[in-house]
This record gives C-alpha cells, sequence and structure tokens, in this order.
C-alpha cells in the first residue's frame, strides 16, 4: 500500500450501496490502482448479509468488480494494470479494515 500515488475515485452517481465509498476510498490508496468509477446500482434476488466485492470480468485497462450487500448490488469499475490475483488481495486487505 502507498500513499503517494492515490487513484481516483469518480462521482458520478448520488446513490451508493451504503459503506461502500469508504471501502473504495480506502483501496484508491493501492499502488496501481488508477481510476474507480461506481456504475449501475439495482436490486438482487438473494440477500447479502455483509459488503462483499467479487472481481467481476476484465474491461479495457482494469476490471469490473460487483458490490454488494443487503439485497442491493452495485457494478464498479477499476482502471488498474494489477492482476485479477492483485486486484483481489488489495479488496480483501480493505475489506479487513
Amino acid at each position: 500500500m502507498s500513499n503517494t500515488n492515490d487513484g481516483r475515485l469518480v462521482w458520478n452517481h448520488s446513490t451508493h450501496i451504503p459503506g461502500l465509498i469508504p471501502v473504495l476510498e480506502r483501496l484508491t490508496k493501492y499502488t496501481g490502482i488508477q481510476t474507480i468509477t461506481p456504475a449501475v446500482i439495482g436490486r438482487a434476488k438473494s440477500h447479502c448479509p455483509r459488503m462483499q466485492l467479487k472481481v467481476s470480468v476484465p474491461i479495457r485497462g482494469g476490471f469490473k468488480i460487483i458490490a454488494r450487500s443487503g439485497k442491493t448490488y452495485q457494478e464498479v469499475f477499476i482502471i488498474t494494470p494489477l492482476s485479477k490475483g492483485e486486484l483481489e488481495d488489495a479488496i480483501a486487505q480493505v475489506l479487513k479494515r
């Protein structure tokens, strides 16, 4: 984790899953994370008791992740040169806090 090259968190929506923004702000502190953009928010059928972030699919320059909490999900796009495994490790670290 580095404090010298913070990534950028894009605020393009007025609504987010409760508790998601602090997690994403911690994730911007990791070396290699360039831009994080929360996107589409929706309702899931199954209940997720606590915040989960799962790497979904690769996109050009990074990955799409799915954030879930309760019956709500939100897509989040992360621009990074990190591998899927490295990104999953970074996400695991920020969710531990």
